[in-house]
């Protein structure tokens, strides 16, 4: 009998704590959203800030309630210009460019002397084979 009692103090034990966590976590969605928002004014998210803090529960709710889909399409702007940029990212560092402008590039740096003869030699052969 004790240790049924104890087992399902446990399970109502992590339950309780994953309840916990999981209001901590909302809590976290709501604030990060609500302070990145550029269509509300400051006065607008103290008045949420203020809401949420002295009544958490009903504060919380009425936000997602209100804000739901709004939240949503905000962190898929967010989602897609981040995408965006990492592409435009990817194509500037990995885009290869003309043989033609590679050996250039490396027999002006031949000329300034930053490269050797040899070092220009492994460039241009593999500006020519990629």
């Amino acid at each position: 009998m004790v240790l049924a009692e104890t087992f399902w103090q446990v399970i109502w034990t992590m339950f309780v704590f994953f309840l916990w966590i999981i209001w901590i976590w909302l809590l976290i969605v709501v604030f990060s959203d609500l302070f990145r928002r550029h269509d509300c004014s400051g006065w607008a998210k103290a008045g949420w800030s203020v809401f949420i803090i002295l009544l958490p529960f009903l504060g919380v709710f009425v936000y997602l309630i209100a804000q739901g889909q709004a939240m949503g399409e905000r962190r898929m702007a967010e989602m897609q210009s981040a995408q965006a940029d990492m592409d435009a990212y990817v194509k500037q560092v990995a885009s290869s460019a003309d043989p033609s402008e590679q050996i250039a590039k490396a027999k002006g740096l031949l000329d300034s002397g930053a490269i050797t003869q040899a070092e220009f030699e492994q460039i241009k052969a593999k500006a020519l084979t990629a």
